[in-house]
């Protein structure tokens, strides 16, 4: 069985093989030994390929560079996990390996298939983080998903305001266990934080490109704040004094509507941010904003009669509109969570759905783009075993790989024309309890795998035993790349 994750479009094999060398298995280069690679495939989309292996030679024939890389990718599963090892930088060994004589025919579903970090709640250094982005790229993933901005800490240097990373970017502490506990609760005491300069920022982004994968960044609004506020308390509705977030959960302050000081500071992040991260995406948040600090503001209060809104809603609503044309100046397409829906859409605006499927459904109804992100398939934090006393906090949700296999990001209520909307689907890996790159990788995979499937393969029945089976036999290849994933019996 050549067990290839995520499954392609069509395999057929053919008798023979072909010895190839570590020099074919390079991902960049149109001609390399025995490989040959062609991107005048008029009929082919972007990341569609078709390869040929035959005893003379491997030929691809793709869309653009995007499909010469996922053929290259598929090639790496092809030989022996062995080979993948060999290839790690400083291994030292030389060796050739046989490929099956096939051909494949392979293109993606959806557009957007991509995984989400949040290196906000724990802090990864860039060596992970360029690991994490090849792992997702190994199972055709293009699209990552970096949460830089949080109530626990401030991620990303902004030159303009050093003061978000120099008091946003760290916290005194962090809170020990899980929540609700110890009442009151217990804190470690050891300071926690770190930020990506904008040069490793730039690093970051050329590595996902040349291997195909866009980064898109989050800088949450108007909640989720708190390590901003630390650095501006002004810019709050209450005046602080705020400290970085030692414990999770949902934080009661956010920036104030109604304060002008607020959009002069995002105006000037989003700008610098923007230069940073080439892709057409800027993720905004807007989830989980508590309204009780606006409700008790004057300067609320007065920018939603100013504007004739309807209520605190509508001024969430203002505050995305506003922050979209920021967004747009800057030759991005805004995407938030999908409470970005409440009050109404702003009118470009990319929804990514999380709390379930509906936010999804009504977007596309409304003729948005949606990413299908929901926590019902696509939390990778939540627990994977049916007994969570295995010694690590996590949250209390249970998404065995079983539960994320059968996923469809189309909703079946949702007419063909709607269905157009759905970009694809993303799993989302929040860090609240999950502190070392081994525990990320753990919770992340094989888990990620399904996902990569759902994103990538085509429509139709999805056979688990069929993905079992193919899945025990690419574990090895992430033995292989040194990634720590969750054996499939626990």
């Amino acid at each position: 069985m050549l067990a290839i994750v995520p499954r392609p479009v069509s395999l057929v094999e053919r008798p023979g093989s072909l010895r190839i060398s570590p020099r074919d298995l390079a991902l960049p280069g149109s001609v390399t030994g025995a490989v040959h690679v062609t991107t005048d495939a008029p009929g082919l989309p972007p990341e569609g390929y078709r390869m040929s292996v035959s005893p003379a030679g491997i030929r691809i024939v793709a869309g653009s560079d995007a499909g010469v890389f996922r053929a290259r990718t598929t090639l790496r599963q092809l030989v022996p996990p062995e080979a993948l090892a060999a290839l790690s930088p400083g291994s030292g060994r030389q060796r050739s390996w046989q490929v099956p004589c096939l051909e494949i025919v392979d293109q993606p579903r959806f557009s957007w298939r991509g995984l989400m970090l949040d290196t906000c709640r724990h802090f990864f250094p860039v060596e992970f983080v360029k690991k994490f982005i090849d792992t997702l790229a190994f199972h055709q993933m293009n699209v990552f998903h970096w949460h830089l901005t949080e109530d626990q800490g401030w991620r990303i240097e902004i030159r303009r305001h050093p003061e978000l990373t120099a008091v946003g970017g760290w916290r005194s502490g962090t809170v020990i266990g899980r929540l609700p506990g110890d009442d009151p609760p217990r804190y470690d005491g050891i300071r926690h934080g770190g930020f990506y300069t904008q040069d490793q920022v730039r690093d970051v982004v050329a590595y996902a490109a040349e291997r195909q994968v866009t980064v898109v960044p989050e800088i949450e609004m108007p909640g989720h704040a708190l390590a901003a506020l630390a650095a501006h308390p002004e810019l709050s509705c209450t005046g602080g004094p705020f400290e970085v977030s030692r414990t999770w959960g949902i934080h009661e302050d956010v920036y104030c509507a109604g304060n002008e000081g607020v959009f002069a500071l995002l105006e000037d992040v989003i700008d610098e941010v923007a230069s940073l991260f080439p892709g057409p995406f800027l993720h905004v948040g807007g989830d989980e904003c508590p309204k009780g600090r606006w409700k008790a503001c004057p300067k609320c209060q007065a920018r939603i009669q100013a504007e004739g809104l309807a209520d605190e809603d509508a001024l969430q609503s203002w505050f995305i509109r506003r922050m979209e044309r920021t967004v747009n100046a800057r030759g991005k397409r805004l995407v938030g969570w999908d409470e970005i829906l409440e009050g109404g859409l702003a009118p470009n605006a990319t929804v990514m759905s999380w709390r379930g499927d509906a936010g999804g459904v009504e977007a596309a109804r409304q003729g948005h783009d949606v990413v299908m992100s929901p926590v019902t398939h696509c939390y990778l934090d939540y627990r994977q075993d049916e007994d969570p006393s295995d010694g690590q906090p996590a949250f209390d949700a249970y998404l065995p790989l079983e539960e994320v296999y059968p996923y469809d990001p189309v909703p079946a209520e949702l007419t063909p024309e709607q269905a157009r909307h759905v970009l694809g689907v993303q799993g989302n890996l929040w860090t609240e309890y999950i502190a070392a790159p081994q525990r990320a990788e753990y919770m992340t995979w094989p888990r990620a795998c399904a996902l990569a499937e759902a994103g990538w393969s085509p429509a139709g029945p999805r056979e688990w035993g069929e993905f079992r089976a193919r899945l025990a036999a690419h574990l090895p290849r992430l033995d292989a790349l040194d990634v720590r994933y969750r054996p499939l019996d626990g």
